[in-house]
């Protein structure tokens, strides 16, 4: 356009080429063009240009990553980084499909009573006057069908604590529900096959089933995901507390409101959703102790082990693991619900605790067993003992 217009201005073309800084041979063509030419991208090659519809139905087929993508085709002869491969694989529609419905999450509304979702929350690390330094935590509880909330701060996540926490929290609501849905925290679960059984001894005794999401999909206990931050975007962000009184105090006062709001989901306010649910009275069950308890494995003798004493329990549950609670004057070993033995604390450290009945039974099981069965096989000695003259024996003494 410039180059028309100077033209049109009477300049000649050798001077529009001074003026533009083009060949006189440029300015002559675009004169002669009807229009400007399009800018068309210089088409780039790319290393992985020859593999491209190799990656594209592999990835289709089973998904490989770009690690797996990598070692394939550099067997084929390629030379680049996986992360050209990485950036091909993600602009592939196959891998968007597969982004969308790893989001995918069914919303599972619950009827009145049945669950409740369980959470911790890290809420960061505070040093006090005296230098120690402290971690903040909030356990999270809330009804499903109603979303009331509780919420409560502490400085530990350890078993006795949540014990507590649940507690505390069923006082709050006034009653239990069926069910609580967890993550796969240690507290509640040591492997995918196993409870904690210490924490399975405290839902045993108000009936209620513990449940775990599948790993790697928290979007399973959405609803207390998102009390989670909705707790730390409404009440803790930009606020300041004196301390861990102050926190809890202006913790409550903010609970007490957020469970009057009106809820985005379900439309209704949770304090009045309240009295809908079917909650189990703490009345109705007896109060559980929340003492020292630790899970031991009994040892081949019939003991287990607990402050450097031993305390007996029936023989029939050796190798098991139980769980030992300790008050101040008795120690109560239980496995499951049932309570397997009971004994007096240890007067000193390395005492042996072991009741008669423990020993006559072990006695039994171990003592007066057959002999070991004759071996099947046969060991024949061909072996020659050496016999030594006497008149040698003389001759040495001589």
């Amino acid at each position: 356009m410039d180059i028309k217009s100077l033209k049109q201005q009477g300049y000649s073309i050798r001077a529009i080429a001074e003026l533009t800084g083009h060949s006189r041979n440029t300015v002559r063509r675009i004169l002669r063009a009807h229009k400007p030419k399009a800018f068309a991208t210089p088409k780039r090659t790319s290393t992985l240009d020859a593999y491209k519809d190799y990656i594209t139905r592999r990835y289709q087929e089973c998904g490989l990553s770009a690690v797996r993508l990598r070692d394939e085709i550099k067997a084929q002869g390629y030379r680049g980084g996986v992360d050209t491969i990485r950036r091909f694989v993600r602009n592939l529609p196959a891998y968007q499909a597969r982004r969308r419905q790893a989001k995918m999450t069914v919303r599972f509304e619950t009827p009145p009573g049945l669950q409740a979702q369980c959470d911790w929350a890290s809420c960061g690390m505070f040093r006090t006057p005296t230098g120690e330094t402290v971690k903040v935590y909030a356990f999270v509880m809330v009804l499903s069908f109603s979303r009331h909330l509780y919420v409560e701060f502490t400085t530990a996540m350890d078993l006795p604590v949540l014990l507590q926490c649940h507690l505390n929290a069923f006082a709050f609501f006034g009653g239990l529900p069926q069910q609580i849905l967890y993550d796969n925290m240690k507290q509640v679960r040591l492997t995918q096959q196993q409870f904690n059984p210490l924490f399975l001894d405290f839902a045993q005794h108000y009936g209620i089933t513990p449940k775990t999401h599948q790993i790697r999909r928290p979007r399973t206990k959405g609803k207390v995901e998102r009390m989670v931050h909705y707790l730390k975007d409404n009440f803790l962000n930009g606020r300041s507390f004196r301390d861990l009184d102050d926190l809890r105090q202006q913790g409550r006062a903010w609970l007490a409101q957020a469970n009057a709001r009106v809820h985005a989901t379900t439309g209704q306010v949770p304090q009045e959703l309240l009295k809908q649910e079917k909650l189990t009275p703490l009345s109705a069950v007896a109060g559980y102790q929340v003492r020292s308890k630790v899970d031991r494995k009994v040892d081949a003798s019939g003991f287990i082990h607990l402050g450097r004493s031993r305390y007996s329990v029936p023989p029939e549950h050796v190798g098991e693991t139980v769980i030992v609670e300790q008050g101040d004057e008795q120690v109560i070993i239980r496995s499951a619900a049932l309570i397997i033995a009971e004994h007096k604390v240890a007067p000193r450290v390395g005492a042996c605790m072991a009741l008669p009945e423990h020993i006559e039974q072990m006695w039994k099981l171990t003592v007066g067993k057959p002999a070991p069965p004759t071996p099947n096989w046969h060991l024949t000695w061909h072996e020659t003992v050496a016999q030594t003259p006497l008149s040698v024996y003389e001759e040495v003494a001589r």
